[in-house]
């Protein structure tokens, strides 16, 4: 079946919209073919920096024939209505219409054909409007074309457009057509400076292969994997580790269409500088990656960077270059570094106080006092030194002020550990400073350290208790804030290092330290407690947990002890797993549902202990016996927080609850007897609350 091979080739696309670019055209053009009826096999989409490049194969020559029936005004419809029929089907007169019965009436029932194009034509009609409508972030119109002013928004000048199509074993077509005087062809552009001339091309296979000896690799994955298996060898052979980083390898391979790794140097007097530092300034300026060394798992002055060109002196001008770009770069890290170490992090804190954390939660001084007060209070909850908590909380935010953070944003805690150390803080304070950010997504690492866990719950909790506050909560996709990432933050550090704590508590503490009070305080602690019960959920399921128990353990109420709401979540979650937790389930909802209808029919609740005297049979008395030893052994293990006993306690209504449903049948025509097992229905969904709300799980 044919192929159509489609390059549209521009001046340098920025690295950062390239692949999303790529993704954008492949996934246009094939959805307007379905649309189109042209089902195709197979579509790859590619990016460099001067091209983007799509290959779709196995697309039917010809689109199918259509044949559509529409229903048309009933028999005896006014004329002007016949006519508008016959209008919209092309057909000549009634005569060729159908007549469908149906029950309000007789219709005309018009068959429209429709015959299929040429694919290359639909491909001429839909390729421009794509080009015309393609969804660059940002886009660009430039000069004139043919003495006309230039009309195509593109992200840089647009220079050629190829699209070819056709059967692999004949000679592809043109698919003809123009965007802003640019007309299609079969032309395309090597390497701008090892094989600039044009390249004739046909499909795809002569394409790739073409460019690829033009020294143009097309495929993104195979200029990465070529960046780093390069970059790798060339550091094992001098000794060295290649510090390795995914997202820089993402930007570089859209920097170059010929990738040709090398490597410079610097003085060795900028290693006094953090090694984070270095990195940031070598790979921010000129997107290199820097080395270590491998003995001491510290930075070496080498660099790798990676050129677009295979130079006639092997570089060395190349490398010269980018050594001349660096050198004063990190000789101005080095002054920034030395000039913050003059001022010691305490001495900077006043400058906070004019400066706005937000409109109506204060200055980020005020903030610093709240969190420092919640990080004392926290500090015995998690087993920190309450002197040390508050000094990491009174020092944590300081080195925003600091050049080196000013320069580079992404070190920021990082440097406050350093300029901690250099002061004399105690470890804990200093590893505190840099880690009460954390932890910041799902795979960044929790910390352990007492002071920190203190610190970092303090900062959050302080974040999500203030926008709270104010109402700036998450909407929908929206959460400028990151109070979603705060949260889960919290859960993390609370779960991952097994501590009890109260987040009620804690948040009644922060709340009594804002300024601002909402309108209406005592519920804000229960509707944060709701947004974490939903963070959470999001965590177990990630985890492979169920969402619904998370509903179930929160039903209870007063549930606000994330720890051991996770260890009830997991003993529930297992004991659903047994046949005894499923049977248990199945027999806890029909209760439930019976009472739910009976409820609703005599409009009144079946509270109360059911009359002993009232039970006739064996299997009443059996339930009965079973639900009080189960209450009062499940009911002793959740507060021994024993919660695997707790479900093995509940596992032992199954045999009864099994037996009551299968001998006993609970609408007894004698009131008093039907309302008295009714109550017996009762007492198994109270008995199971002891540890979840059955109710809320899934079947």
């Amino acid at each position: 079946m044919p192929e159509l091979l489609l390059e549209l080739f521009s001046e340098e696309i920025p690295a950062r919209m390239q692949a999303k670019a790529a993704d954008d055209l492949r996934r246009l053009v094939t959805d307007k073919l379905v649309a189109e009826g042209l089902v195709y096999e197979g579509a790859k989409a590619f990016a460099t920096p001067r091209r983007l490049a799509l290959t779709v194969h196995g697309i039917p020559a010809r689109q199918p024939d259509l044949k559509t029936e529409r229903r048309g005004p009933k028999v005896g419809a006014p004329d002007a209505a016949v006519q508008g029929f016959l209008k919209a089907t092309g057909l000549k007169s009634l005569d060729e219409a159908k007549i469908q019965r149906d029950p309000k009436g007789d219709f005309y029932i018009g068959l429209i054909e429709k015959p299929g194009r040429d694919a290359i034509d639909v491909l001429a009609e839909i390729l421009p409007v794509i080009i015309r409508t393609f969804p660059w972030p940002k886009s660009m119109r430039w000069g004139a074309r043919s003495g006309k002013p230039g009309s195509l928004s593109w992200v840089r000048p647009l220079h050629a457009i190829t699209a070819t199509f056709g059967l692999e074993t004949e000679e592809p077509d043109v698919v003809k057509f123009e965007v802003d005087g640019i007309a299609t062809g079969q032309t395309t552009y090597g390497h701008r400076f090892m094989a600039p001339d044009a390249i004739s091309v046909r499909r795809f296979e002569d394409y790739e292969a073409k460019l690829k000896a033009a020294k143009v690799i097309l495929d993104p994955q195979a200029r990465k994997d070529i960046i780093f298996a390069d970059a790798k060898e060339l550091t094992f052979a001098q000794g060295f580790e290649l510090v390795e980083d995914q997202v820089l390898l993402d930007e570089v391979s859209g920097l170059v269409e010929w990738p040709v790794v090398m490597m410079g140097s610097f003085e060795a007097e900028y290693l006094a500088i953090p090694d984070e530092v270095i990195r940031a300034t070598i790979r921010n300026n000129q997107k290199c990656f820097v080395v270590k060394d491998t003995k001491t798992g510290k930075l070496t002055n080498k660099f790798v960077l990676t050129a677009n060109i295979e130079a006639t002196d092997g570089g060395k001008v190349i490398v010269s270059g980018n050594e001349r770009v660096i050198r004063p770069r990190l000789s101005d890290a080095k002054f920034f570094y030395e000039t913050d170490l003059k001022t010691k992090l305490e001495d900077r804190l006043p400058k906070f106080e004019q400066i706005v954390f937000h409109e109506k939660l204060g200055t980020q001084a005020a903030r610093i006092g709240r969190i420092e007060r919640l990080a004392a209070e926290i500090a015995p909850l998690v087993g920190a030194d309450v002197a040390k908590a508050t000094r990491a909380a009174h020092l944590a935010k300081a080195d925003l002020l600091t050049e080196v953070v000013g320069e580079f944003p992404e070190v920021q805690g990082l440097m406050g550990k350093y300029y901690a150390l250099a002061q004399g803080e105690d470890a804990s304070v200093a590893a505190a400073c840099e880690e009460h950010y954390k932890p910041q997504g799902p795979t960044d690492r929790v910390p352990t350290d007492p002071v920190s866990v203190a610190v970092a719950l303090a900062d959050k909790i302080d974040t999500l208790v203030g926008f709270w506050a104010i109402d700036e909560k998450p909407t929908g996709s929206k959460d400028p804030y990151a109070l979603r990432r705060a949260a889960l933050g919290v859960i993390r550090l609370i779960a991952e290092n097994g501590l009890r704590l109260s987040l009620t508590k804690v948040a009644a503490s922060a709340l009594a330290g804002l300024l601002v009070k909402p309108a209406d305080a005592t519920r804000l602690p229960s509707d944060l407690l709701a947004f974490f019960a939903d963070r959470l959920k999001v965590q177990l399921r990630e985890q492979g947990a169920r969402h619904d128990l998370v509903d179930a353990v929160f039903a209870l109420g007063g549930q606000d002890d994330l720890l051991m709401i996770v260890r009830r979540v997991e003993a529930l979650g297992k004991f659903l797993e047994s046949d005894d937790g499923k049977n248990l389930l199945a027999g806890t909802k029909r209760a439930s549902n019976i009472l739910s209808i009976e409820e609703k029919k005599d409009k009144r609740s079946f509270d109360g202990a059911p009359d002993a005297a009232l039970y006739g049979l064996a299997e009443e008395k059996a339930l009965a016996k079973a639900i009080g030893e189960v209450q009062a052994e499940a009911s002793a293990a959740v507060a021994k927080e024993d919660f695997a006993a707790a479900m093995s306690a509940m596992a032992k209504l199954r045999p009864p609850v099994d037996a009551f449903f299968d001998k006993v049948r609970v609408n007894d025509d004698d009131a008093k007897v039907r309302e008295n097992r009714l109550k017996l229905l009762n007492e198994i969904r109270s008995a199971t609350r002891a540890v979840a709300d059955f109710s809320k799980i899934q079947d």
